[in-house]
């Protein structure tokens, strides 16, 4: 059957028509109006503003985005959405109660649970994600039949919520910087050294063509100073991303100082880890020379606001860091919130908070940082744009709910929320129409999924 706004040929493939009321294209300041839009094979094809609706195209009332980017999650923290904040704490607290949920997790709960988290996802305009994976094996760190079964439940999941994936297998040895073992919950995180987890992540290779392999080193506490060039080697050697948190905490920064006398950032360059194809997650509390050898070495750095206040980890230098020509992607990490719009301006707004001042980041950053640049982070360089030739993701956004009415277009991400969301498309693919998910119930499925590994 032909979709709707569909053409076929006898000999050619369908082409799919859609017309966005507005359209934000590349290398511009704001929107334009009546943008036609064609979909071939997965891909755009001409994409053309000002044109009336032809009458053979679907229609999209209001603004249409490229494909929203979430640079970093870990799915399993979904379960702690709006649980501990009734009594006083910092992130070592919640630590605690994260790691209990990962201590139920299983092959077949964290499918269930992940699909659900990604299927949020999508319902939020994200089109692709990446998976900062350390949940490798059994409680108490016996593997699995199969080494690579939590990870591969995660590429399942991602296929059934319908958006692309890159698993960042982390390599987690240590539990402090100066080397204590890893115990209790932490034992399924490891695989000893990091010899054996390129061997494990290696063995690896993901079923579908939605999800590829990236790694990600888990912190400077949890990878020892002389196996990070190990953990760098493996992603180079494939031509794959390295992520790693950095700086999140100033209990590790000074850790890192008093036992390496140099801080994270410094330790990570001289081995090797910075570059191109990394991205450091948060990288909160950095130096002047932290920002420049991010900047100097094209690392780029993923602000995950929400988090980063859910658990008063602070505010970045992220005008700093970008002044310095770091690329900024966006995360939802523990999704305490799961909206890219809201982290996009929350950049913004924190800042205003910390410096008392205004106007710290441009519309056109903020959507450059929830787009092009997390896919890119991901490894999907040819994502996260509304341009011929790139992979066909798009988001519509209401310009007309209570949150959206009067507001213009260029103004979307001070306004909308991931609940104006109306229609996304991952590679082509309609995944959510009319703000419905058109395979999970999404509601449903995480109240289960969350009570199956929350019940005591």
């Amino acid at each position: 059957m032909t979709a709707p706004g569909a053409t076929t040929t006898p000999a050619g493939p369908e082409r799919i028509r859609y017309h966005a009321e507005y359209a934000w294209l590349p290398d511009r300041a704001e929107p334009d109006a009546d943008v036609l839009i064609e979909v071939v094979d997965g891909r755009f094809g001409a994409v053309t503003p000002g044109v009336p609706v032809p009458p053979d195209a679907r229609r999209l009332p209001g603004l249409t985005l490229p494909g929203l980017a979430n640079a970093h999650s870990h799915a399993f923290h979904r379960a702690l959405r709006g649980r501990g904040h009734g009594a006083r704490g910092d992130f070592w607290s919640w630590r605690a109660a994260m790691y209990a949920v990962a201590d139920r997790l299983d092959p077949d709960s964290y499918l269930a649970l992940a699909r659900a988290t990604y299927a949020e996802m999508a319902l939020a305009g994200i089109t692709g994600v990446g998976e900062f994976h350390y949940l490798h094996h059994r409680p108490g760190g016996t593997p699995y039949a199969d080494p690579n079964a939590m990870g591969a439940a995660l590429v399942e999941a991602a296929a059934q919520a319908g958006v692309r994936l890159t698993l960042l297998d982390t390599c987690y040895l240590t539990a402090t910087v100066d080397g204590d073992p890893l115990a209790g919950p932490q034992l399924r995180f490891g695989d000893g050294d990091a010899a054996r987890w390129a061997e494990r992540a290696g063995a690896f290779t993901p079923a579908g063509a939605h999800a590829r392999v990236g790694a990600a080193i888990h912190s400077v506490r949890a990878v020892p100073a002389d196996q990070l060039a190990e953990v760098a080697r493996w992603a180079a050697d494939r031509a794959a991303p390295l992520h790693l948190h950095l700086a999140e905490q100033p209990a590790e920064h000074e850790a890192c100082l008093a036992y390496h006398g140099k801080s994270p950032t410094a330790l990570l360059a001289e081995a090797g880890v910075l570059g191109p194809a990394t991205t450091a997650v948060h990288a909160t509390h950095l130096t002047g020379s932290d920002i420049r050898a991010l900047g100097g070495s094209g690392t780029g750095v993923c602000a995950c606001p929400t988090t980063e206040r859910d658990l008063a980890d602070g505010v970045g230098p992220f005008r700093e860091l970008a002044d310095d020509g770091v690329p900024l992607s966006l995360g939802s990490d523990s999704h305490a919130v799961l909206d890219l719009f809201e982290e996009a301006r929350a950049v913004e707004l924190n800042l205003r908070l910390a410096t008392l001042a205004r106007g710290h980041f441009t519309p056109v950053e903020l959507l450059r940082a929830a787009t092009g640049a997390g896919h890119a982070a991901l490894g999907w360089p040819d994502a996260g744009r509304l341009a011929p030739g790139d992979r066909a993701d798009l988001v519509t956004v209401r310009l007309d709910s209570a949150r959206t009415a009067g507001t213009p277009p260029v103004g979307v991400f001070f306004a909308a929320g991931a609940a104006d969301v109306t229609d996304v498309l991952v590679d082509g693919r309609p995944v959510v129409r009319e703000g419905r998910h058109r395979t999970v119930d999404v509601p449903a499925e995480l109240a289960a999924a969350i009570g199956a590994v929350t019940a005591a």
